[in-house]
């Protein structure tokens, strides 16, 4: 864990923090997106049923706190130029900043609201990660995100289908949150492993 935290903590970590947005935008894209398309294309413009991208802001606040923003949202308008279709892009265009501003704070405020509140999630704050407190930190993020962005868009949206782009961005967020975690989880056993090997080596 602290090796880990080491190497993020180099000149190179806010374009690490982008790049790792902007390719778990594009599996999204490439990957959830067409399949949650045939079913809900009208939802699928606005919220993705598992958004990848909301782990890697709940997991960079987590590591960086604020610092963290300025590289989520230059990942985020990044992603969008790639991977969102220009006519998509055309229609929310006016929305856009505000969109980002919302998902990226949405994170660093669930945050802010725990540690007030008593409960400091923030790496560094205890000897071992806590996954259950960034989980909690993560569904109020998602809660917040998806309340936010139901407002941004409040306008374009079918009042039909807000309870479902509402329900859609708090599930998409917490299911993405929680396969980056599952990657997390797999890096540190690796290098957790890879550290028992060199040293059973040198002895």
């Amino acid at each position: 864990m602290r090796h880990f935290l080491t190497v993020f903590s180099g000149g190179l970590s806010h374009a690490i923090i982008a790049a790792a947005y902007v390719v778990c935008h594009g599996l999204t894209a490439m990957v959830v997106t067409p399949v949650q398309n045939m079913f809900l294309p009208e939802i699928t413009i606005f919220a993705s049923l598992a958004y990848l991208p909301h782990g890697v802001r709940v997991l960079a606040i987590w590591l960086f706190g604020w610092r963290a923003c300025l590289s989520l949202a230059v990942g985020t308008l990044v992603a969008d130029a790639m991977f969102t279709s220009a006519n998509i892009r055309e229609m929310l265009e006016p929305l856009l900043l505000k969109s980002v501003a919302v998902g990226v704070l949405s994170s660093l405020a669930a945050f802010e609201l725990l540690r007030l509140s008593g409960r400091n999630f923030y790496s560094g704050q205890a000897r071992r990660m806590s996954w259950a407190g960034v989980l909690t930190v993560g569904a109020l993020a998602s809660l917040l995100n998806s309340l936010g962005q139901s407002v941004v868009f409040s306008g374009i949206i079918f009042p039909d289908d807000q309870l479902t782009v509402l329900t859609v961005y708090a599930v998409g967020d917490m299911i993405g949150l929680m396969l980056c975690m599952f990657g997390l989880m797999l890096i540190f056993r690796w290098m957790r492993l890879r550290q028992e090997t060199l040293r059973d080596r040198d002895r």
